[in-house]
Formats: structure tokens, sequence, C-alpha cells
């Protein structure tokens, strides 16, 4: 701390009033708010070669006119220097909202667009003319980058979990892997660590900070990093208008074969989520740091959807990965968090059922305006899940109209619960006796929302006393 009061009193010809420390997670530099003549932000390094690099960059940034922090004043030593006050919003904590419930404002909206597309400015712009023989730890992305990261990711997480699997299996992947990230090597600046955290608004517009590690690479990367970030929690729609205003920002720079992007893109994804997880592993499971315990069913959820579609390119580590994401320990962090509908069918005349999850309930449909079976003699000894009363209802006609409209409001809200993190939702049918028309309805709507959404639905016919689990696979 005496080194950065040296450096700001050096500066500005008078010594700062107060010196406040700043909350730091994932780095071991310090950072510092120095008030006084001008509040700057101060930064203690632990390292010579991580801080020069840094230095060097924000320089060239800023003469780029890249909105990066201007550096002030540097130590003679440069294991301190001071920089200028950017504030305290980081974008992370601008989106918190939308974060929190996948429901971005136009506002958190506007602030992810103005980011991602300024990022093909900072991956052109950065890289005209700058000397890549000043990053550190790497000049570039290469091979033994990519390398060093996949066996970062299993030692420090996939071993950690006690998973087993056969590393010479598993290394011949990693092999393939690191093949098809460079078949789209580019004389790009890949920022390596572009995420939410690492930018900050100032005004209503992205700055960018933390860029030390970034180095010559694909600028799949920095996109793959920014849009599939594990805490950003960005619903699939919004993840693809923001990859449309990505590319349609590219295309100042360089023609798009958008069918070979996605194609290519699919797999730095794939390798980020890796890189992350083993980055949380160390961070967390050794380090004891709570911050990256709390990503790591994030991060699992990601690689989760991921692995939905195949990567037939890697055979054993595909193999690894879907029983890693089947551990018990991430499907019960995932059970938790998971969405539960129960639908229910019911009289009218005992009343609407209640809801004991504490959500407040959900949808009550009415099926009394559909023609009534019970009205007929020869249907009063059966319910709705019978073969006869079925035929009666289909053969009318009017239950499959209802039925349908009654999907397509349902559906849209499971949609929204899933993307929220919502965990119950109730679904109830109710007709005169509950025995015909919302038995039918009540059944055929489980066995929807469980096939159509692989979600947990718990089914009960009340007045039947029948009970029915559809269970959600992972």
């Amino acid at each position: 701390m005496t080194h950065l009061h040296d450096v700001y009193t050096q500066f500005f010809g008078s010594a700062p009033t107060s010196i406040e420390e700043l909350p730091s997670s994932g780095s071991n530099r310090r950072y510092f708010r120095l008030k006084g003549e001008k509040s700057i932000i101060g930064v203690l390094g632990t390292c010579k070669e991580e801080n020069e690099a840094f230095l060097y960059m924000s320089e060239h940034f800023h003469k780029k006119g890249l909105p990066v922090p201007e550096i002030y004043a540097i130590s003679d030593d440069t294991m301190a220097y001071i920089q200028e006050d950017l504030g305290d919003t980081l974008l992370f904590n601008a989106i918190e909202k939308g974060r929190k419930t996948s429901v971005f404002s136009d506002e958190e909206k506007t602030l992810l667009v103005k980011t991602i597309r300024l990022l093909p400015d900072m991956q052109f712009l950065g890289a005209d003319e700058f000397n890549f023989s000043k990053c550190y730890p790497a000049p570039e992305f290469n091979s033994r980058s990519i390398m060093w990261d996949l066996n970062y990711f299993k030692y420090c997480f996939l071993k950690a979990t006690g998973l087993e699997f056969l590393e010479d299996k598993l290394e011949d992947d990693f092999q393939r892997m690191t093949d098809v990230l460079l078949r789209s090597f580019s004389a790009t600046f890949m920022y390596r660590d572009f995420q939410s955290r690492n930018v900050m608004i100032k005004n209503g517009e992205p700055w960018f900070i933390d860029y030390q590690g970034g180095r010559k690479g694909p600028f799949y990367y920095d996109v793959a990093s920014f849009l599939w970030q594990a805490k950003a929690n960005l619903p699939e729609s919004l993840r693809m208008e923001l990859l449309n205003e990505y590319v349609d920002s590219l295309r100042k720079y360089q023609p798009v074969d958008e069918e070979y992007f996605h194609a290519q893109l699919r797999h730095f994804v794939l390798f980020r989520t890796l890189q992350v997880l083993g980055a949380y592993g160390f961070r967390g499971y050794f380090e004891k740091k709570p911050h990256f315990i709390q990503s790591v069913p994030f991060a699992i959820e990601n690689l989760r959807n991921l692995l939905q579609k195949p990567y037939p390119e890697y055979p054993y580590l595909s193999k690894v990965l879907k029983e890693l994401v089947n551990m018990k320990q991430f499907t019960d962090d995932l059970a938790k968090r998971t969405l539960t509908v129960k639908v229910m069918s019911f009289a009218y005349k005992k009343g609407i059922p209640n809801d004991t999850t504490g959500n407040g309930g959900g949808f009550v449909f009415d099926c009394r305006a559909v023609n009534n079976p019970g009205k007929y003699e020869r249907y009063k000894p059966y319910n709705g899940l019978d073969e006869q009363v079925i035929k009666f209802l289909e053969d009318d006609g009017e239950i499959i109209d209802f039925l349908d409209h009654s999907y397509s409001l349902v559906d849209a809200s499971v949609k929204r619960y899933i993307e929220r993190g919502f965990t119950n939702l109730m679904v109830c049918f109710g007709c005169t006796g509950g025995q015909h028309r919302s038995v039918y309805c009540a059944q055929h709507m489980a066995e929807h929302i469980n096939k159509k959404f692989n979600v947990k639905v718990e089914l009960i016919h009340r007045e039947q006393n029948i009970e029915q689990t559809f269970k959600a696979s992972f």
C-alpha cells in the first residue's frame, strides 16, 4: 500500500486523502481506490511479467481508441501502478436482474449488445501493430496452451470428482480437439477471459478490463467465453440474438460463412467450458474460494446442454463427460433447481386444489363446457383413463381443441419457468365430478409436459385417489 501511496503522490504532487481496498475474486492482484487530487484505482501485482503485459496492452489499446482504462503512473519496479477509475459497476452486476430471472430488460439487453458489438474492435483493431511477444504467459494460442487448459480440467476438476477414466484415451481426444481448434487460427487479439465480470459500465458504455492473459488467437474463443459464461444465465433466444450482433459487427473486418462459423464455434464452447471447470476446480476445490464452488453447477449445466448434441470427433471424451454430468453430486444439485410440474384433476363441487409448494398455484382449466360423458348412464362406472370414455371424448372432438389451446398456454409458461430456474408450477383441470373430462385432460397434459420438456411431473387425480410420477431423465 505504501508503494501505491508513493506512486500517487509523485504523479499528482500531493498525497492521497484515503486508500480503500476493493474486493477481488479470482486474481492474486490487489486493487485499491485512492482519493485526493483525483479518484484513481491503484493496483499491486504479484507477478512482474503479468504486470508488464497488462501495462503494454493498456497503452496499445488506449492509442487505438479502444475502451480501456488509461494508465497514469507506474512504480520503478512495475509492481504497482495507478489507472483511470471506471467506477464500481461491472456488467455482471448491471444485468443482475436478468441473470437471476432469465428475463432481461431492454436496458440490460442494450448493454449486452453494445459489449458484444465492441468485441471485434478489440480483436482486430487491438491486434493492429500489436507486439504479441509482450504477452504473458504465452504469446499465442497454440497446441501447448490448449493442452495445458485441457489438462487443467483433467487434473483440477475431473480427478477431483473421483470419476475413473483412461488417461491415454482421454489424451487422444484432447489431441483431436487441439487439431480442430487450431484449424481456425487467426492473427487477432484473443482476450481469453472475455466475460461480464471483466467489463465495466461507465455512463452507460462498456469498458474492458483484466485482459492481461490475452494473446494471439482465434476470435471464436472470446465469443464462447462471453455468451456461454456459466453464471450469465443467458436464455438461448438472447444468446442467439447476441451472436447475430457479433457476426454483424465482425463483417466490418472479414466475410463470414455462417454455417462454418456456427459449426466451429461449438468446439470452442466445449473447450472453454472445460477450461472454466478446471479453473473452478482449482480456485474452488483447492483454494476453497466459495464464489468458484458456487459457480460449478452452472458450468455443469452448460456442459449438460452442450452434450445434447453429439461431438462425434471426441468419442471417449464425450463418454467421460456424460458420466461426469450424471454423477450424483451434480444431478442432486440439478434436481434442487429443476422444475416440477404438478398436474391435478378435481371436482369443482369439492373445491379448487391448494398449492402446498409456496408458489401460489398456476393454471386452472374449467372442463365443464366440454361434452360430458357422465350424463350417460353407460359411462358412469368409468373414468377418463378408461377406453370407453377416451373414445367418447375423442370421437366427439371438443376435448381435442380444448387441450390444444391448453397446451399452448402451459407450454409457454413451462419454457419460461425452466429458463428462469423456477422449481414449481401447478396445472389443474376441473369438471363436475372430477371423474371423466378433468381426468382425461390432466392425464394427457402430464404426459405432454414430461415428453416435451423432460421435467418431473406429479400427476394426481384427486377424486379418483390415483397418483403417478413422470420422472425427468438427466
